[in-house]
């Protein structure tokens, strides 16, 4: 029986069965050529090489993408980070303390944004995001969704979960572009002083304000005068007293007297600048800066002080305080009335609103007026934050209106200016420009004052804590000097007499004085422990001796025993 042949069957081409059908051919077909079904399926062995490359390239791009995804610094895994083409945010100079402790730094954020191009169904998206961010409007999402624009915001600094939450959703359309986020780590500690920026993290208030308008291409850390220690004990002490006295507000201003620079500034209530809208209008007020007042008796001292200045009054001259002043419809009278005459120490220990209007008419209504605005008093201070307000001055400057400026009412100052002019009248004369930032370079001075009159001033602001109205604002081992001012608050047709805004201005330590200091409230109300008084030397004069207590060790002075006290300025007094 003959062998069959039988013919292998296949449904496509196999690179072996090629080879096999071609060496055959060799034998079969005429030198030189091949048969046309080797030459087919030679291309076809080709056109499966020329596949498998074109497969080979589209999975390498693929792993090439897939890698770089993996090695990216955001976890891919989960959030989905979009580059658009907006400009990045620029990162913002750190604030830190005069110690190098943070106040503010920026983190890395990202913000939700949608292609709404891209979105498919945009109610069913606005109802998902609003499943997973409770807090979106979600006719207002549905609205962006529907717009058709190639970019709208949705939400603004998410958090990781928040992100998570997002991709999940695995909805089109949506992705997320990595942003600069300002932080406050302290919080409340010095929310006026730092102020804060807007959504797109540039400065609005504060220090942040004058970060975007100093020194352009800055990236070193901007280090200011504040020491988050002695901020930490001022906010802490004004906070209890804020609610020991029930008042409206308070604000504490701690200054170095040779430098200028504020160590210290609480203006309460405050806020969070992490989340400012979170806080009333009021608490973002900054009444330390801002806010301008009839400051009460505290003006006293620059009143007596330009007295001594001139030459032409001294510590015996005596004025006659044993009725009120009538001026045509006013009356001026003491609320500590001695009702007789009193010397200078004597009109200051005492607080004599008649004696201090005689003495300053006595000087004279342009020399007075001159001699407060040498002091800065009469002109908008220059500050680095944009919060700072303006006196407000008589609309015409009469002798009436000299003599109740001379006690401090009829002009309105700031409690930073008061607390920069008396730098001058206790650091030997010198007047100095208040600033946040840290001073490294020896600062230059203008005197303003002689040097003689400061230390004058020196002797009758201890005399006020030695035996006038501030005996509760000494403390053992840290000598306080200062002067108290109670003013009525100015009311349609007049000024009230329930409604206060107490105040202390002090310095320490008295025998080397090195900090100015004021702390004031208003509208405190009278407690137990005042005896039933509203009036500053019960309320402000006690709480700045707690204050000193505390701050003094933190900014390293050293206490003062018996042996190297002061002079006893009780020895200005003449004899009763």
């Amino acid at each position: 029986m003959g062998r069959r042949t039988r013919t292998p069957q296949f449904s496509g081409p196999s690179p072996k069965l090629g080879h096999d059908l071609i060496a055959r051919s060799q034998f079969t077909a005429p030198a030189g050529t091949l048969a046309p079904e080797a030459k087919r399926l030679d291309n076809g062995r080709r056109r499966i090489m020329l596949t498998l490359v074109c497969f080979a390239m589209a999975f390498s791009v693929v792993a090439g993408r897939l890698l770089m995804l993996g090695l990216s610094p955001s976890d891919a895994s989960s959030v989905r980070v979009a580059v658009v083409e907006r400009p990045a945010p620029v990162q913002r100079r750190d604030i830190v303390d005069r110690n190098g402790e943070v106040m503010a730094t920026d983190i890395i954020t990202a913000s939700l944004y949608a292609d709404a191009r891209k979105v498919q169904d945009p109610t069913e998206t606005a109802r998902l995001l609003v499943s997973v961010l409770p807090e979106l409007d979600r006719s207002a999402v549905e609205a962006k969704l529907s717009s058709d624009r190639a970019f709208v915001w949705l939400m603004r600094d998410m958090t990781p979960r928040e992100q998570v939450a997002v991709h999940n959703l695995g909805q089109p359309g949506l992705a997320f572009q990595r942003e600069q986020k300002r932080v406050y780590p302290n919080g409340q500690m010095a929310s006026h002083i730092l102020g804060g920026v807007d959504i797109d993290n540039r400065g609005i208030a504060g220090i942040e304000y004058f970060i975007d308008r100093a020194e352009e291409g800055a990236t070193e850390a901007l280090a200011l005068s504040i020491d988050l220690r002695v901020q930490h004990a001022l906010r802490s002490e004004l906070l209890i007293a804020l609610e020991e006295f029930s008042a409206k507000a308070a604000v504490g201003i701690v200054l170095d007297v040779t430098t200028g620079e504020v160590v210290a500034l609480s203006s309460l209530p405050d806020f969070d600048p992490n989340d400012p809208m979170s806080s009333p209008e009021r608490a973002r007020f900054n009444a330390a800066t801002l806010g301008v007042y009839e400051m009460g008796s505290t003006f006293k001292a620059f009143s007596v002080a330009a007295a001594l200045d001139s030459g032409r009054i001294d510590l015996t001259t005596r004025y006659d305080a044993r009725e009120p002043i009538r001026v045509s419809r006013f009356t001026i009278s003491d609320y500590h009335a001695q009702k007789r005459f009193l010397t200078v120490p004597e009109i200051f220990m005492h607080s004599s609103n008649i004696g201090t209007a005689k003495m300053v008419l006595d000087l004279g209504r342009e020399e007075h007026r001159e001699f407060l605005d040498r002091l800065g008093l009469l002109t908008r201070p220059v500050l680095e934050v944009p919060e700072v307000g303006r006196p407000l001055l008589p609309a015409r400057w009469t002798d009436i209106s000299t003599m109740t400026i001379s006690y401090g009412h009829g002009l309105s100052v700031s409690p930073l200016q008061v607390v920069t002019a008396s730098a001058a009248l206790i650091n030997g004369g010198f007047a100095v420009q208040p600033t946040f930032v840290r001073q490294t370079d020896p600062v230059s001075r203008v005197r303003v004052l002689q040097s003689e009159t400061s230390d004058a001033m020196r002797a009758l602001l201890r005399l006020v804590v030695e035996r006038g109205t501030g005996r509760n604002a000494d403390v053992v081992g840290y000598p306080v000097m200062g002067k108290t001012g109670t003013a009525e608050k100015a009311q349609a047709g007049g000024y009230s007499r329930s409604a206060l805004l107490t105040s202390f201005l002090s310095a320490f330590p008295a025998n080397d004085p090195r900090y100015a200091m004021i702390i004031m409230f208003d509208e405190p109300q009278p407690t137990e422990t005042s005896y039933g008084y509203a009036t500053a030397g019960w309320n402000a004069a006690p709480v700045t001796s707690r204050v000193v207590r505390r701050i003094a060790p933190i900014l390293g002075l050293r206490p003062v025993g018996y042996w190297d006290a002061p002079i006893q300025a009780a020895s200005l007094l003449a004899a009763e």
